[in-house]
């Protein structure tokens, strides 16, 4: 699995130094492998779209589906653009909009809420491109430790970035923020039961986490929405949309149900690009039955 590692690694290298055009083509045709290869992936994505657009008809959703894919394989290839490309080229690539200094301005804790969409790699860049406060969020220790290093090494290439391991627990996040560290948290995955609350997504119960609002409550946190974007041409949009004025609120699980609300609301804006092959719903409420077979 190491040699299949630096392979890949290696893989990304060199398609990052090729033209924006071919890397479009490469990618989508590895998105279009995928789709007829991942048929487990494919399945969830299906069911996904099924329980969350129903007023699609079948053929809609699978262009959709198959959307996805392509975008899934050019954001597989493109991340060697993320990782290896030089400064100058990223600042060119990455189209940024919005308060992207409401970091630097304020003074206190700040959170961004980023959801899974498929461009996501590029809005950790963003922040470190545009802004010098530093930034903190929790990953996923990945298990091939050559693939673990390259990720780690990509995300903190222009700035140190502090990475928190999901294992080690909130302490580490919690001293973070308390020493001025921006939290840069990604709310939108199923964790299970335990400090989550059934709130609607699309109208489907979802297990989603009440951390987001329980933090930003106790610490006094400034939270500022980010949606990243891949761009038909080629590169990524990053939007810093206005902070939040009313939430988080006394009641952490209305402030979740209005969170999912925002997030549907941009899902809907470009759902090809949401992460549709995540088990968004597979913890269930208890006596309903599993929903991914």
């Amino acid at each position: 699995m190491t040699v299949v590692a630096r392979l890949a690694i290696a893989l990304l290298w060199w398609v990052h130094k090729l033209p924006l055009a071919w890397q479009s083509v490469l990618g989508s045709a590895l998105g279009r492998l995928l789709h007829a290869a991942a048929r487990s992936r494919r399945r969830i994505a299906r069911r996904n779209l099924a329980l969350c657009l129903p007023e699609l008809d079948e053929p809609a959703r699978h262009a959709i589906e198959r959307e996805h894919f392509r975008w899934i394989g050019r954001s597989l290839l493109e991340r060697g653009l993320l990782w290896y490309a030089p400064r100058e080229q990223l600042e060119r690539l990455i189209e940024v909009e919005g308060d992207v200094g409401l970091a630097e301005r304020t003074p206190g804790p700040l959170m961004w809420l980023v959801p899974h969409f498929i461009a996501l790699e590029a809005a950790g860049l963003a922040v470190q491109l545009c802004q010098k406060r530093r930034a903190c969020d929790i990953y996923t220790r990945q298990s091939n430790p050559v693939f673990d290093a390259a990720v780690r090494a990509g995300r903190q290439r222009f700035a140190d970035s502090l990475l928190i391991a999901r294992e080690d627990g909130v302490k580490p996040l919690l001293r973070a923020v308390k020493e001025g560290i921006a939290f840069f948290n990604m709310p939108d995955m199923d964790f299970g039961r335990a400090n989550s609350a059934f709130v609607p997504f699309f109208g489907v119960p979802a297990a989603t986490l009440l951390a987001p609002s329980r933090l930003a409550r106790m610490l006094d946190m400034t939270v500022q929405p980010v949606v990243a974007e891949m761009r038909e041409g080629g590169g990524w949009r990053v939007r810093f949309l206005p902070a939040w004025s009313d939430w988080p609120t006394d009641d952490p699980v209305a402030d979740a149900a209005r969170m999912n609300a925002w997030i549907e609301s941009e899902v809907r804006k470009r759902p090809a690009q949401y992460l549709w092959v995540h088990k968004r719903f597979k913890t269930r409420p208890e006596g309903e039955p599993a929903l991914y077979g």
